[in-house]
């Protein structure tokens, strides 16, 4: 992570003040008759994210104003890293230690910036650290933003599977975990015929990334991620318009990734495990074609209705996998389905889960760190919707309603009903800016996801 926080305040540090409008007239009253004037000039009202320079002596930079809406939240800071001048900054205001955390994590993630190439950028301003934050916290959730916007950012053409393999083993390195990838053909001689079946008309071989890490002992924590690197549609193409955003396909393995770094940067008391099965859907004379039928790890048997839902594909031998060691908890990420777009829009991720209890507590655990999902059913009647004539289950459902939970219901057939399942179905892009969150590669969800396994299974020595 660049420089974007310091540990003492200088002379030359200048104050952050946020304001909400009922603030305003209170704080201008104990200021100098020049400071009422300039705000009366500058018609400034403190309307949220409105933010104002405020001249000090000598003619240098005095102080900065920022509306607010509340106090506290994630995102009040979020977009000052990107209108301030290069220099030290501190918040003046009194902040408990979340409220301090969430501040630091808001500058941080405002202060993002996605560089091709590894180029970096000019000065950019500093926030002293706000007093109460849990630094190695915030510094995780960033570290782990940053390594997820920049996979799904990249284009397609230096993210593929191997690329994504490589990212795998940087950050398994990192943390002493293992990484272990089966690649081209080898997946079906070790049992993962649907991956293979995806991937195999590219030039870029398909693989199933394997990362490890944890204790022996520990309660298993499986996570899969969903790592279409690119998604032409296969031989049911997409438009070009529809083809525009696919690099970002891999965002649930991105995701994963993410994941998996603040689990292990914060040593939770898991063993972990990541699986993420890494194709590109192209064209080709080896593609699947609508109508085939492939088998899986599971040994049940897919027709393909349309060769545009590969995700599920590539997911369902990955979770069986996952599956088959019997972990505390699965967690999938997927940038799945358009219909969970439709219905929740770009911003909010749709959250299934097949135990109550664990779909409530990851609700809450959203709420509590600002990062909002929304429950959907996994509605049971609609199974035979997948139902085909030729094979166990149809890769699509016959009709064009709830896609989103058919494609979890499918999802669902590969895991056994006694294993606790999250599935996520994720945008993974922002397509548009907003403080904090710039056009582009997106962690959603993530931030909720490591609160609930977290709370779930405390760090080793009880730390």
């Amino acid at each position: 992570m660049p420089q974007i926080f310091r540990d003492k305040a200088t002379r030359a540090t200048v104050p952050v003040t946020p304001l909400t409008r009922a603030e305003l007239e209170g704080w201008l009253a104990d200021q100098t008759d020049e400071a009422r004037a300039w705000a009366a000039s500058t018609a400034y009202g403190a309307a949220p994210g409105a933010v104002r320079l405020v001249p000090g002596a000598g003619g240098r930079l005095g102080r900065v104003l920022v509306g607010v809406e509340s106090h506290g939240a994630l995102w009040n800071l979020a977009g000052l890293p990107a209108k301030l001048p290069a220099g030290s900054y501190r918040i003046d205001a009194a902040l408990d230690g979340a409220a301090a955390g969430r501040a630091a994590l808001g500058w941080a993630l405002g202060a993002y910036r996605y560089r091709h190439g590894g180029r970096t950028g000019g000065p950019a301003p500093v926030l002293v650290w706000p007093r109460g934050a849990d630094r190695g916290q915030v510094a995780r959730a960033a570290t782990a933003t940053t390594l997820v916007r920049d996979l799904i950012t990249a284009p397609a053409n230096e993210m593929g599977p191997a690329d994504l393999a490589r990212a795998a083993r940087r950050l398994a390195r990192a943390h002493g975990a293992k990484v272990a990838v089966i690649q081209g053909d080898k997946l079906l001689a070790r049992g993962y015929p649907a991956i293979h079946a995806v991937g195999r008309a590219s030039a870029r071989p398909p693989c199933l990334i394997d990362l490890r890490w944890g204790g022996a002992r520990d309660p298993r924590v499986t996570l899969v991620g969903k790592g279409v690197c690119f998604d032409s549609g296969g031989l049911d193409l997409k438009s070009s318009a529809g083809m525009r955003l696919m690099k970002k396909d891999m965002g649930g393995a991105a995701q994963t990734l993410g994941l998996a770094a603040m689990i292990m940067g914060a040593g939770l008391g898991v063993r972990l495990r990541v699986l993420i099965p890494a194709v590109e859907n192209s064209v080709g004379g080896d593609a699947m074609r609508p109508g085939d039928v492939i088998r899986t790890r599971k040994g049940l048997t897919v027709e393909i209705g349309n060769t545009d839902a590969e995700g599920r594909l590539v997911l369902c031998d990955a979770l069986a996998e996952a599956d088959r060691e019997k972990p505390a908890l699965i967690v999938d990420c997927a940038t799945l389905t358009g219909a969970a777009r439709v219905a929740l829009g770009p911003d909010l991720p749709a959250l299934f889960c097949n135990v109550d209890g664990v779909a409530d507590a990851l609700l809450s655990h959203a709420a509590a760190v600002e990062d909002p999902m929304w429950r959907m059913p996994l509605w049971a009647p609609y199974r035979q919707t997948l139902d085909s004539k030729v094979a166990d289950l149809n890769n699509i459902s016959d009709g064009p309603h709830a896609g989103a939970v058919t494609a979890a219901l499918f999802l669902e057939r590969f895991v056994s009903a006694e294993r606790p399942w999250i599935h996520m179905d994720i945008m993974g892009w922002n397509p548009k800016a907003r403080p904090g969150r710039p056009v582009g590669g997106e962690a959603m969800g993530m931030r909720a996801l490591y609160a609930l396994i977290e709370g779930r299974f405390a760090r080793r020595g009880g730390a």
